[in-house]
């Protein structure tokens, strides 16, 4: 039997807002909404799920995608145009940079 990644949930102080930006940002689409689920749907039939929570209850997570070379170069461009915080790595060491890092 192969086990396959159906969904996991991202916790958001507003479910809606979290959603509707990833899914703007990556030029994804919201595929579902059910209980207090917002469902962004990726390549691969895998979903993240947004889900609001008190904002003290959100632990940083870290996601990695694969996309292309234009979607990135796209989506890193609204990032900086919106002056969104960002940095390369997750222990937030490198502030406004990105990761070369192929691997």
């Amino acid at each position: 039997m192969s086990v396959d990644l159906n969904h996991t949930i991202v916790h958001a102080r507003d479910n809606r807002e979290s959603a509707e930006f990833f899914a703007n940002l990556l030029n994804l689409e919201i595929t579902a909404e059910w209980g207090p689920f917002i469902a962004v749907g990726l390549g691969n039939g895998v979903t993240l799920d947004f889900a609001t929570i008190p904002a003290d209850s959100i632990t940083p997570q870290h996601y990695a995608f694969l996309v292309s070379e234009e979607e990135f170069d796209a989506a890193y461009a609204q990032i900086t145009r919106r002056g969104i915080e960002h940095y390369a790595d997750p222990h937030r060491k490198q502030p406004g940079a990105i990761n070369h890092n192929d691997g």
